[in-house]
């Protein structure tokens, strides 16, 4: 079942890149490709250093509070890998669950290491989802009518889910935890984690700061691909659009972000005036920019993989002499 969903996924993502290509070509795809210069790369590394401090911050945050420890370096180091495994492979967060995974078997705790992790994403998606709501209702006319009963019916999700999950945890969180039943417990435990990690006094302003500040950088690298892609328009333009694209990204059909992405972008752009073509090459130079803000990444990939081999010591232990020497 869950390779038939991945498979599904994947054709999902490339039937948005083939219906793409029919209607507008493939020059809108290889126009990106050709237009990555060198002050664009270097600004993709730039900005990606920043926005994967502040992504490492909010996790070491959200881990600290849920009692497991998480040194910053290691913090950045893991997730610039799993950037770059999300960029390199299908689905998009085999890197997310890969980082998750790792650091919960660190400390000794997998699940809670992996609710850490969803609770940091989930904390950005919220952000990034009460943005896209704030563009809707502060330019509803640079927003077609679909994509703002999308926005709208995700931001009441998010509110009701919320709700929720208080209530029940304040009727029945308490008395789950000690509950015969494995679901309850874990349900419970779920929830003292989410009031732990996102919504205590200690935790929800530096979260919602730094998911925040990591939006704004993804928006500025958005921003620099349009640039690159030729796009003229002004930034207060721009930013709309560019909410509802990040948006789009969170999808389950893409391959390394393609997809979604450069769809919403020609609908958006097309909308605007700007171009349907214009918009898929401002996607396509955002991916690429993405993938190479990742780049550093790889070389914690390496670095990690080489390090079992560069530790591997040869025992000869001491024999008595006259007998033959050994090796293990």
């Amino acid at each position: 079942m869950k390779r038939a969903l991945a498979w599904l996924r994947i054709a999902g993502a490339l039937g948005i890149l083939a219906v793409l290509v029919w209607q507008l070509g493939g020059d809108a795809f290889l126009d990106g490709l050709g237009r990555i210069s060198a002050p664009g790369v270097l600004a993709a590394l730039g900005i990606g250093l920043a926005t994967t401090l502040l992504s490492a911050g909010r996790w070491q945050l959200v881990a600290t509070r849920l009692g497991l420890r998480l040194p910053l370096r290691t913090a950045v180091a893991d997730y610039y890998r799993a950037l770059f495994l999300n960029g390199v492979l299908p689905a998009g967060v085999l890197g997310d669950v890969h980082r998750a995974v790792q650091h919960g078997r660190d400390a000794g705790d997998v699940p809670r290491g992996v609710r850490a992790v969803v609770l940091e994403r989930t904390a950005g998606q919220i952000v990034l989802i009460a943005s896209a709501v704030a563009v809707v209702l502060a330019s509803p006319q640079v927003v077609p009518s679909a994509f703002r009963e999308v926005v709208a019916a995700a931001g009441v999700i998010v509110v009701l889910a919320a709700v929720a999950a208080l209530a029940v945890g304040r009727v029945a969180g308490g008395r789950w935890l000690d509950s015969p039943s494995k679901w309850r417990r874990g349900f419970a435990v779920s929830l003292a984690d989410v009031r732990l990690g996102l919504l205590t006094r200690e935790t929800w302003p530096g979260v919602g700061l730094l998911s925040a500040a990591t939006l704004a950088g993804h928006l500025a690298l958005f921003v620099v691909a349009a640039r690159v892609a030729g796009i003229e328009a002004p930034v207060g333009q721009l930013v709309p659009l560019m909410v509802l694209a990040l948006l789009a990204m969170g999808l389950p059909l893409n391959v390394g972000g393609f997809g979604p992405r450069e769809g919403v972008c020609a609908l958006l752009f097309g909308a605007a005036g700007l171009g349907a073509a214009q918009g898929v090459t401002a996607a396509v130079v955002y991916g690429v920019l993405t993938l190479v803000a990742s780049l550093p990444g790889a070389g914690v990939l390496l670095v990690r993989s080489a390090r079992p081999l560069r530790h591997f010591h040869v025992k000869v232990p001491r024999v008595a002499p006259g007998v033959e020497r050994w090796t293990s």
